[in-house]
């Protein structure tokens, strides 16, 4: 047994099952990270490209997708803290674009068949996804507000939004809301429109105050909403499955592709690209409740506000598809509410990333596992690889 109580043998297991993927052709490369009470193990395997290439690294620099919404969410807790935002105060003085609200009577009707809302959208429910629009789980153009979301360039997909923040905003706003705020759990939107109060709040773009209030303190020197000339050679190419085909089809190349280049809109659903090392960073300061070394970015009550379940038992229901039956959302992601397999343990909080990312840390067990692939995932339920790296990182714990 090691000090962080990780068995070396078990960890080889580890690696053999996570290089199975890589040997079956299901992926051209990966990167993985356990963490446990200071000790940390990486293992890089295969190629940053299908058919070989460079290798993949320790360093390299991935396209962390949804593993951006509790960065997003702590950047909001710093101005919470600050007492320039409110978690329940009306978010209308910082998004006017989003007040006096119309709601849709149902999801099958038309865009004009709306009631009013209950109440002002809050900051409450943007960290918990209760806003009232986001993603609809169903075939694509079977509501309405599906086909309108799509038209308006604000619906949640692979393709983060191509416009500026104000526009992005103004064009949500000329929609109705899907439900009434606070009464459902809809994926996505609400941390895009988190990115851009936090910018509004601050007077500053979101990628500078996560640059200078977390990524700066917690050295994560690779973490932003691009990657910059200089490090271009360590992003890998972005491949999704092609259904027809069965072969894995380029989405997004390094040089010149979508990460190469500042965006117009820094998606704070989904926008950031990091490193395993840079997502430790986040996870420790989490677990830490706040601290990094003598500098403290969140006090010890926001994070545990952050990880714990906000959502009812209802609003769990309805999100299914997400959750399964195990788990719950705090403020930006996910939270493990019932003991029903290895890796879920109560109290254990992250995020995957749709790209093919996947980072969570658990309180209870001291530890922190990132796994970082550039496959994107085919549904809202984890991939048997994101399934498998976990289950080997619990497996691998020895006392």
């Amino acid at each position: 047994m090691s000090e962080g109580g990780l068995s070396g043998a078990r960890l080889g297991r580890m690696r053999e099952v996570m290089s199975g993927y890589v040997e079956r052709g299901e992926l051209p490369g990966l990167v993985t990270l356990v963490s446990r009470k200071g000790e940390v193990h990486v293992d890089a395997i295969g190629t940053k490209e299908v058919g070989g290439g460079d290798p993949m690294r320790r360093d390299t620099i991935f396209r962390i997708a949804s593993i951006t919404k509790p960065i997003t969410a702590a950047a909001a807790m710093i101005l919470v803290e600050e007492c320039r935002l409110r978690l329940d105060e009306p978010v209308d003085p910082w998004l006017p674009e989003l007040a006096d609200r119309r709601v849709l009577r149902t999801l099958e009707t038309p865009l004009e068949d709306t009631v009013p809302a209950d109440r002002p959208i809050t900051l409450r429910d943007l960290l918990t996804f209760r806003l009232g629009i986001g993603a609809v789980m169903a075939p694509p153009g079977r509501y309405p507000i599906q086909r309108a979301m799509e038209e308006a360039g604000v619906a949640p997909s692979a393709n983060l939004p191509a416009v500026a923040p104000d526009e992005y905003m103004r064009r949500l706003g000329g929609l109705p809301l899907i439900h009434q705020p606070g009464e459902q759990w809809l994926y996505n939107t609400g941390s895009d429109v988190l990115g851009v109060l936090i910018s509004r709040a601050s007077g500053q773009s979101l990628g500078t105050f996560l640059r200078e209030r977390i990524f700066q303190p917690l050295g994560m020197k690779d973490t932003g909403f691009h990657v910059p000339p200089e490090k271009l050679d360590r992003l890998p190419t972005s491949y999704y499955m092609d259904a027809a085909t069965g072969r894995l089809t380029v989405f997004d190349e390094a040089r010149d592709g979508r990460f190469a280049h500042p965006p117009i809109f820094e998606s704070g659903a989904g926008g950031l690209v990091s490193t395993v090392d840079d997502c430790l960073a986040f996870g420790r300061m989490m677990l830490n409740k706040g601290r990094c070394g003598h500098e403290r970015v969140l006090s010890r009550p926001s994070v545990e506000l952050m990880t714990i379940n906000h959502l009812t038992t209802e609003q769990m229901a309805d999100a299914r598809i997400f959750f399964g039956e195990n788990r719950g959302w705090g403020f930006g992601m996910a939270v493990y509410t019932r003991r029903d397999d290895l890796a879920a343990v109560p109290g254990r909080f992250g995020w995957d990333g749709g790209y093919g990312t996947s980072a969570y840390a658990d309180p209870a067990e001291d530890l922190v596992g990132v796994l970082m692939t550039q496959r994107h995932m085919d549904s809202p339920q984890p991939p048997r690889v994101f399934v498998d790296f976990w289950t080997s990182a619990y497996q691998a714990i020895d006392d």
